[in-house]
């Protein structure tokens, strides 16, 4: 018993029927595009993510950016206290 009631043997009978009847040069080429398929998916899905990452960056160099002119205005206030 194998698959759903489908036996190994009945299995290999089909698989012989679909080579003889498509090749094997049928089948190397759906692998090949079956895993530039799946590459491809992997690239989209990583390229979707690189952006989200970018505004992270780009917010907390903000948060930065407005902390150290927080500091900067800080000093000068200072500065102009002391003279």
């Amino acid at each position: 018993m194998g698959f759903g009631g489908i036996s190994v043997w009945q299995l290999l009978i089909v698989l012989v029927i679909v080579v003889l009847l498509f090749g094997t040069k049928k089948f190397r080429n759906i692998g090949g595009d079956l895993g530039n398929a799946v590459k491809g998916f992997k690239k989209a899905m990583k390229d979707d993510e690189e952006p989200k990452q970018i505004e992270k960056e780009d917010a907390g160099f903000e948060e930065k950016k407005e902390a150290g002119s927080e500091d900067a205005a800080k000093t000068e206030t200072q500065k102009s206290a002391e003279k």
